[in-house]
């Protein structure tokens, strides 16, 4: 599974790490999204698959 974050598209809103919080973080300075599991177990892939589901920005790409 390849996660890809479009930092310029996010807009902080948090609803990827409410969905996937071992995966995905925010910066404290101004809430934008990052990684911090690039290579999650396959047990949270479908968490992975909801964060970015609810991504209101559509900054979230998953690859299998």
């Amino acid at each position: 599974m390849k996660i890809t974050i479009d930092q310029d598209k996010c807009i902080a809103s948090g609803q990827c790490v409410a969905a996937a919080s071992d995966v995905f973080d925010q910066r404290d300075e101004d809430g934008i999204a990052f990684l911090v599991n690039d290579d999650p177990p396959e047990d949270e892939a479908d968490d992975v698959r909801h964060a970015a589901a609810v991504c209101p920005a559509l900054a979230i790409l998953v690859e299998d």
